[in-house]
């Protein structure tokens, strides 16, 4: 399971809006001056992204909860967006390198075939999109930011 920590931007009938940001797991590692992970990820862009689920439970506004999505879920969706295109770059310029021997036609035919898997891919998305496996669910809900204070 692929986890990560959003916190809670809007929650309203059921519906959280979360919002998360990629974090690499640099920082507290021992070789991090030599990293290269470390300084692509410290000149990088800072982005964030936002996620809509389903959550029964009221969550606050601040609130951190831990939203997963199985691996193979995850492999799946990532052979797909990148192996259909590739898939069908090299059955189209194949194709047209068996039935022509013009370079151009070639190239053509592998831009065709690029573009078709890569609708291919799209439609098939749309298709695992309602499937449940492939929504990501929430592990675990964290306290409530006004409920952590300190005693003294």
């Amino acid at each position: 399971m692929v986890k990560e920590w959003a916190t809670v931007v809007r929650w309203h009938n059921g519906r959280a809006v979360l919002r998360y940001g990629s974090n690499s797991g640099c920082g507290s590692c021992a070789a991090r001056s030599t990293c290269g992970s470390y300084i692509l990820n410290k000149i990088g862009p800072k982005t964030e992204y936002q996620l809509e689920l389903e959550v029964s439970q009221p969550l606050v506004v601040g609130q951190k909860v831990e939203v997963g999505i199985p691996e193979g879920s995850l492999l799946r969706s990532a052979m797909l967006v990148y192996l259909t295109p590739l898939v069908g770059l090299f059955i189209g310029s194949g194709v047209m390198q068996f039935l022509f021997l013009n370079q151009f036609i070639i190239f053509l035919g592998a831009v065709i075939g690029a573009s078709v898997g890569f609708f291919l891919a799209k439609k098939i998305a749309r298709y695992w999109e309602k499937e449940t496996l492939y929504q990501p669910t929430i592990l675990q809900i964290g306290l409530p930011p006004d409920e952590l204070k300190e005693q003294v």
